[in-house]
């Protein structure tokens, strides 16, 4: 190996007796591989031996928190001598040490190593505050070396127990009272704070105590101003543990601030009886675990800064994927709104050219049988009356269509007004068979109507004409869609109290009507209560009518206050439609089962 360029003399010869000289070999990094000690103030070999394996940046204190990193790349790059003044903690002191920092160059012309020269001209260096310990022990005496044997291991312990973990809160108090059992302190106290790099912090926080006896007053949580607290002061302007003035009387106290790449983080105050003295073991100890807490508490926040914006970073892409679903839900409803409405405006048009074709033909009837009458064809007064008959039969099924129309007109604007009373079962459903039997006997069907058997009349609450236009639209479709067989009408008492408009009522009536008839399928049900809809245009155009029987039935029943079911296996398969109307006074049933013909 072979280095550039020798190094400058910094001594003359007169110098050279007080002259003591520290070699450090680097790793390209800055990592201290070896320690050796020229002249006449060597270092303790305790000392040395904590150097070996941490970096140069967390042994020295340089004045530029960036100029070891400048260094080293000035080292790798130019391969340039790099000369730099650093502040070095030795014993309970910091003293000036001038490094002169030489590349050593391996065969192919990269850094290999590096030798770090400090020349230590001046043994008391940069502070002379009187606070600090006044002369710098070079030589370890057989009581430190007891102590220090004592503390150690138990410092070691410490340090593992700081390092291993990347909780603030566990380092702290870890820290507090790990230190407040080894020294066997009155108190131990770990602060907190928060400050710009190089500068000292205004304020710091008690964040964990340790105190050996519960009558001391519980401080955690108090918040110290470093202007007037001289000891986190003078802690904040040392790189080593200081021992501050204080009265006789005071607690004997000790201070020194946890650092991480020259930037305070925290402070850790150790107070004992009035008399304890701090030996110089015991502040070097305490300032290199300061050391290794300020990197630990450093570690740990940069996690829980890191962790946190995680969960900030989790939280706001959550938040994007809801509102990513709720667009794609919007997207996905307003579509779905388009759809329906174009469906809408399909099902309307088609409900216009169905319904202008049904009001045309009963019109047309009318016209036509009224011109016979008026043109004198009739050829005699029986065939007139026939023709007559013919032509009122054409208006009122007209005016059964228009009422269709207007009802449904108001139902979707919401101005169906409907009185509700009492309404006997058997008279409206004589009615019914009145109006109904001779229509379902023209096509040869057959047509039952069975109530349970009573002792009196079953009172259903509702309006009858509306009740009644129920039942006629339920049989007209029925017979309507039914070539064979049958209509029967059945109704079902079920005493369970219901709850409407704030008032109770005694049961519901199920009432069926169910028929023999085309049926429909399952995938084409869902129409049947729609507005304007019919289950497909070829049945529109075979069996005539609006489509709006089932939807006006539907939405009278629920403004009645019962509930509409459609039931079909599928085509050819009949159906069966029920709805629900509220009890107006609970009937004596005799017998459930079985059901009876009306009388």
């Amino acid at each position: 190996m072979r280095s550039q360029r020798s190094s400058p003399a910094l001594a003359t010869d007169s110098q050279t007796e007080d002259l003591s000289v520290w070699i450090l070999l680097l790793s390209p990094s800055g990592i201290v591989e070896s320690v050796q000690t020229v002249g006449q103030r060597a270092l303790p070999p305790a000392l040395t031996a904590s150097w070996v394996g941490r970096s140069l940046g967390e042994i020295v204190s340089f004045a530029d928190a960036q100029a070891l990193g400048r260094a080293l790349s000035t080292l790798a790059t130019r391969h340039e001598i790099v000369s730099l003044p650093g502040r070095c903690p030795l014993g309970s002191q910091s003293i000036d040490v001038q490094w002169m920092l030489q590349p050593l160059l391996g065969p192919g012309g990269d850094l290999f190593r590096i030798a770090a020269t400090g020349y230590l001209a001046n043994s008391f260096g940069l502070s002379g505050r009187p606070w600090l310990r006044g002369n710098v022990a070079l030589e370890t005496s057989p009581a430190d070396c007891t102590q220090l044997q004592t503390y150690s291991p138990r410092l070691n312990q410490i340090t593992r127990n700081v390092r291993w973990t990347l909780d603030l809160e566990i380092i702290r108090q870890q820290t507090v009272e790990g230190l407040g059992d080894l020294f066997n302190v009155d108190r131990c106290l770990v602060f907190s704070c928060s400050t710009a790099p190089n500068l000292a912090p205004e304020a710091a926080t008690v964040a964990a105590e340790y105190l050996r006896s519960e009558d001391l007053p519980f401080w955690q949580g108090q918040v110290w101003p470093l202007a007037e607290t001289p000891c986190l002061s003078a802690a904040a302007q040392s790189s080593v543990a200081v021992v501050p003035p204080r009265q006789p009387a005071d607690p004997s106290s000790v201070a020194v601030a946890t650092r991480y790449q020259n930037t305070i983080n925290g402070f850790i105050v150790l107070q004992d009886r009035p008399d304890r003295p701090w030996t110089d073991i015991e502040l070097n100890l305490l300032t290199d675990l300061a050391d290794q807490v300020g990197t630990a508490i450093a570690h740990a926040t940069l996690f829980s800064d890191s962790h946190a914006m995680a969960i900030k970073l989790q939280q706001a892409n959550a938040s994007l994927m809801e509102k990513q679903r709720e667009f794609q839900e919007a997207r996905r409803q307003a579509e779905e709104a388009r759809r329906q409405a174009e469906e809408a405006s399909r099902l309307k048009s088609e409900f216009l050219a169905n319904t202008s074709h049904e009001l045309r033909t009963p019109l047309n009837g009318m016209i036509g049988f009224l011109k016979l009458v008026l043109d004198g064809m009739a050829d005699d007064p029986a065939e007139q009356e026939e023709f007559i008959e013919e032509a009122h039969k054409s208006a009122i099924h007209l005016l059964q269509l228009i009422n269709d129309v207007l009802d449904i007109a108001k139902i979707e604007a919401g101005k169906m007004q409907i009185e509700m009373g009492p309404v006997g079962l058997r008279e409206l459903l004589a009615d019914l068979e009145n109006f109904m039997r001779p229509q379902a006997e023209q096509k040869g069907l057959s047509f039952e109507i069975l109530l349970p058997a009573t002792r009196d009349d079953i009172t259903i609450n509702g309006n009858y004409q509306r009740l009644l236009q129920v039942f006629m639209n339920l049989m007209s479709n029925a017979i309507k869609f039914t070539h064979e067989g049958g209509v029967t009408i059945s109704a079902e008492v079920k005493p369970q109290k219901v709850e409407r408009q704030g008032k109770t009522w005694p049961g519901l009536v199920k009432i069926s009507v169910a028929d023999t008839g085309i049926g429909v399928s399952l995938e084409k049900q869902d129409r049947l209560f729609q507005s304007f809809s019919q289950v497909d245009g070829d049945r529109t155009r075979q069996y005539g009518g609006t489509g709006l029987g089932l939807a006006i039935s539907q939405r009278l029943v629920e403004a009645m206050g019962g509930v509409v079911q459609f039931i079909s296996m599928g085509e050819g398969l009949g159906s069966t439609v029920t709805f629900t109307a509220p009890l107006y006074q609970e009937p004596v049933v005799i017998d459930k089962e079985p059901v009876y013909p009306a009388k």
